[in-house]
């Protein structure tokens, strides 16, 4: 399973809240439901992430293994 945990850190570490990412960068309401809820998310949403927030992609997700 794949889960956006590291995502909600990495924005606090940078000083990043979900009304920058809309305002400021463009993402939209959706998307960050998608995200809180561990939705599917296109690589181009990943892209965009590790960008803003200036990180690689293990600091916005992780997989969990169902084992």
């Amino acid at each position: 399973m794949i889960s956006y945990a590291p995502l909600w850190k990495t924005m606090k570490e940078k000083n990043i809240s979900q009304y920058r990412l809309i305002k400021d960068f463009g993402m939209s309401r959706g998307q960050l439901a998608r995200l809180k809820k561990n939705e599917n998310i296109t690589t181009y949403t990943l892209n965009q992430l590790c960008r803003i927030l200036n990180c690689g992609i293990e600091d916005v997700v992780v997989y969990i293994s169902d084992e």
